[in-house]
């Protein structure tokens, strides 16, 4: 059960109304809705959402990012979530599984999947091999900038889900083998 009031997108007033009028527009789902509690870190999220989806990484690849994070945060909602987004974004579901374990079948995003792990487990602290890596790899050194803020959304998402303890409003994932 939700701690914070599920705000109806019918009823919301001010910024919080424009918000879901505009870039959230028919994306009531109870994250955003819970979140919309605080104009401001309601807008913190589509800012940022919106600043990630100016990156050359593929929604694909970022999908892959938020897959990975989620489970090793342990983000149900998350998990379930990005789990439905990422097969819109073209992953099978093979590799939203793959994903969360922080590995894919395509070489270049399991780089991905690795190199977002890393950061997340050793905190930022990821060794200068583990870089090249990743740069051999194909990425251009602005993607590394870029995968640490997708990853800065997602923590952000995935700590937001477990102290409200957001209710899941998505088909649930299969399981991890």
């Amino acid at each position: 059960m939700s701690r914070l009031t599920l705000v109806d997108p019918k009823t919301a007033t001010g910024q919080v109304k424009e918000i879901f009028e505009g870039p959230l527009k028919g994306k009531y789902i109870n994250i955003f809705r819970a979140m919309a509690n605080s104009p401001a870190g309601l807008q913190f999220y589509v800012n940022m959402q919106a600043a990630i989806a100016g990156s050359p990484l593929t929604p694909k690849e970022r999908e892959v990012i938020a897959l990975a994070l989620a489970e090793l945060n342990l983000c149900e909602y998350c998990v379930a979530a990005h789990t439905m987004v990422g097969k819109a974004a073209g992953l099978t579901v093979e590799q939203t599984v793959a994903a969360r374990k922080g590995t894919s079948d395509d070489p270049k995003l399991a780089a991905l999947a690795r190199f977002a792990t890393r950061i997340h487990e050793k905190k930022g602290f990821v060794t200068d091999a583990e870089v090249a890596e990743f740069k051999a790899a194909g990425y251009a050194e602005s993607v590394l900038v870029d995968v640490v803020a997708v990853i800065a959304l997602n923590i952000y998402t995935n700590l937001f889900n477990h102290v409200n303890n957001t209710p899941v409003d998505f088909p649930a994932p299969p399981p991890l083998k």
